[in-house]
């Protein structure tokens, strides 16, 4: 099986959201999906696009994706973060995610950045014990904190009420 590696076109916006859903199924929140094909292709693919993306084909087709962005580390400087490492289901356990696991340290280094980060999730055993055995720290102590769109309104408006 010849994989091919690549980065990411417009095009391949279809592509991608299918990865991103097949992704959303496995780590069980199929429904928390909302971006859009439109969406992928706007904020990837035009200037200035909010992230860059490694796509791996087989035979014409994507089966796997890494998608990436910059973030700043005020202790660290320059970092990049690896939102999403998806292989489609049917292509999993042919090292596939380790090509573009590779592609993606191998972009991040050659850009200078001082550190790339991700996450993942606690009860992923398989996906853990590989980035530990890449040389990547698991931080344990430390939690992911988000608040989304309805939040951050309730949030600004109690703010202008005090």
């Amino acid at each position: 099986m010849k994989v091919i590696l690549r980065k990411a076109i417009a095009s391949d916006s279809k592509a991608l959201l299918a990865l991103i859903k097949e992704l959303a199924v496995f780590e069980k929140e199929p429904e928390s999906v909302h971006i859009t094909e439109e969406d992928i292709r706007t904020y990837g693919f035009e200037s200035p696009s909010k992230f860059n993306c490694f796509v791996a084909e087989v035979n014409g087709v994507v089966v796997g994706m890494a998608l990436y962005y910059p973030r700043f580390s005020t202790w660290k400087g320059p970092t990049l973060h690896l939102e999403d490492l998806i292989v489609s289901e049917a292509y999993k356990g042919k090292g596939i995610g380790t090509q573009l696991y590779t592609a993606f340290i191998q972009e991040a280094y050659s850009l200078g950045v001082a550190r790339i980060e991700w996450n993942v999730l606690d009860w992923n055993a398989p996906a853990i014990s590989f980035y530990e055995k890449s040389g990547a720290d698991v931080l344990h102590e430390w939690s992911t904190v988000q608040m989304h769109r309805a939040e951050m309104k309730v949030f600004l408006d109690k703010q202008q009420r005090e």
